[in-house]
């Protein structure tokens, strides 16, 4: 059984989460199951998932079927409680999502948890925002330095720093004890 929308709004709405998101085509298909072609044509609304389909999507962009197919996002309140942030881990650097992938969103709130002698990137690692993005990190424990554009600024705890997040930048923490910190990305002005 397929989902009857009107005007593609589904496909509208995969597109916008998925690309909210940072995942290519090619990245939710691999994560949802669903092939590239299949979720291409779901985007342009030339096609309308089966609930199974969909259900797979949602699962690949790390949503409940029911949070996919929630057509109108304008009068609603989304509350990420405790430990349901989206989470990833590597190499002592924990990341947790506070902010629910909606679309349209223009900002993004992340907690970072460094153990010692991590960081939160490579020295080499290109920018990951989007140009004209910027970013405030709020330093909750501990001590992190920021390394931006070859320069490093050392902040602790209840220290600030905003700065353009689209030059390359990583957190490191250069102590003995685990560090933490709030980041706000505000993404740039869309060109058209």
């Amino acid at each position: 059984m397929a989902i009857a929308t009107e005007n593609g709004a589904i496909g509208a709405r995969v597109r916008a989460l998925r690309e909210s998101m940072g995942y290519s085509l090619r990245e939710l298909a691999e994560r949802s199951g669903v092939s590239a072609p299949m979720l291409s044509q779901v985007e342009r609304g030339e096609t309308s998932p089966t609930l199974a389909v969909a259900g797979r999507i949602a699962a690949g962009l790390d949503l409940t079927l029911s949070q996919l197919l929630r057509l109108d996002e304008t009068h609603h309140v989304v509350v990420v409680r405790a430990g349901e942030g989206r989470s990833r881990e590597r190499d002592g650097h924990l990341t947790v999502e506070l902010t629910p992938p909606l679309p349209g969103q223009r900002a993004d709130v992340s907690r970072h948890v460094l153990a010692a002698g991590a960081s939160t990137g490579g020295r080499d690692d290109p920018p990951i925002h989007e140009p004209g993005s910027r970013e405030t990190a709020i330093v909750l424990a501990g001590e992190v330095t920021l390394v931006i554009d070859g320069n490093a600024r050392t902040l602790k705890a209840g220290d600030s720093v905003t700065f353009d997040a689209d030059l390359p930048h990583h957190f490191e923490n250069r102590t003995d004890e685990q560090a933490e910190f709030i980041a706000v990305v505000a993404a740039g002005l869309r060109r058209s």
